[in-house]
């Protein structure tokens, strides 16, 4: 059964500098016909399954006219959603305003995803972003205001130059905004970015990983679990639709630049918007075997911080974990552990977790599969 349903919305006001995500500059008439062809790849490949999780990223779905909001989750009535399922969509701050609101409220949003990055003038220079302080505790108040209580909220880290005081102050000024959920990310100059083409560098790897590790014991003092390796949420507020990628359960991608994971296959639908909005939605899509989803389950599995659930794996793949001979390495030199339901990278070394990673899927191409 697939509970997850992902709906891409390509369309930004402005560009951000780092973002490879598939995007375009936003024209109404190309939101409309793009629109089109999303209720028809939605009617042709949704098959009627309760959902519990559905979240509209982007791009900028924010970004649309009251109109073409009303058309979108128009189209995403079909969709049929469970009791308390978890209905997201990501926002830009500038776009919050009370008829916006109001649109979410009327279709069943309940949470709200919001791009802030940081509060240092510079660095939002740098990402070619302008929001203030005062207008996103305003415009975080008026969310409440209207019922709006599951909201996370994205922090950046690791700008070249930056240093701990500057991530302190950051994080203090994100903790007064009292949201449930908070994403971290280390800035990463993705190919073909703005930063890219301007050869913008990468801050040196102990900086990052001091960052990484003041920002994970600033949250958890703060009462934040830290429940992925880049989030962290208050009890009860985990991101419920992340968690199907990380269990590696299958869901729906529809829109451009989205994959897919339905009944063993992956999918990708075409990256280019024109190419899409011509009908032509998919790029390709392939079988996964029990090998390649054995090392899906591990590498997204990992992230978790609780890990991976022994008898699930087992009754997934009829094979134990804990018996792989890099695992049982790893546990004996103290970089996994284990307990009785789980096995888990050390806390001590999530940052490097890679560095296993990699270890434990070499080992894995010499096991035999059933």
């Amino acid at each position: 059964m697939i509970k997850s349903a992902y709906i891409h919305i390509p369309f930004c006001k402005k560009i951000c500098s780092y973002c490879d995500f598939c995007k375009v500059f936003y024209k109404e008439n190309l939101v409309l016909q793009y629109l089109d062809v999303l209720e028809k790849q939605i009617k042709n490949e949704y098959e009627g399954d309760i959902l519990s999780t559905i979240y509209i990223g982007g791009g900028t779905p924010s970004s649309l006219s009251t109109a073409a909001l009303e058309k979108l989750f128009t189209i995403l009535q079909v969709l049929q959603k469970g009791k308390n399922a978890e209905y997201t969509i990501e926002c830009n701050i500038e776009d919050i305003t009370e008829e916006k609101i109001s649109i979410f409220k009327k279709y069943g949003i309940n949470r709200i995803s919001i791009g802030i990055q940081t509060f240092q003038l510079k660095y939002l220079t740098l990402l070619e972003r302008n929001h203030t302080y005062q207008e996103v505790i305003e415009k975080i108040n008026l969310l409440k205001q209207y019922g709006f209580f599951n909201i996370n909220i994205d922090l950046m880290y690791a700008f070249n130059g930056q240093t701990i005081e500057e991530v302190k102050e950051d994080l203090h000024l994100f903790l007064t905004l009292d949201v449930p959920h908070i994403s971290t990310y280390s800035l990463i100059i993705e190919p073909h970015t703005k930063l890219y083409i301007k050869e913008y560098e990468n801050i040196e790897e102990d900086m990052d990983a001091e960052m990484y590790n003041f920002i994970c014991n600033t949250l958890k003092q703060n009462y934040y679990e830290h429940y992925e390796v880049s989030n962290f949420a208050k009890k009860g507020y985990e991101s419920r639709h992340n968690l199907t990628y990380w269990n590696h359960d299958f869901y729906y991608g529809f829109g451009a630049g989205t994959s897919g994971y339905i009944k063993d296959t992956r999918y990708e639908n075409t990256r280019s918007v024109p190419t899409y909005i011509k009908d032509n939605t998919k790029k390709e899509e392939y079988l996964i075997d029990k090998k390649e989803s054995i090392y899906e389950e591990i590498m997204l599995g990992f992230r978790k911080i609780k890990g991976i659930s022994k008898r699930k794996f087992y009754d997934k793949y009829n094979q134990k974990l804990e018996h792989f001979e890099s695992i049982k390495k790893l546990i004996q030199e103290n970089k996994i552990l284990e307990n009785e339901e789980y096995i888990y990278i050390n806390p001590k070394y999530v940052y490097v977790m890679n560095e296993f990673l990699v270890t434990i899927l070499r080992d894995l191409e010499g096991v035999k599969y059933e």
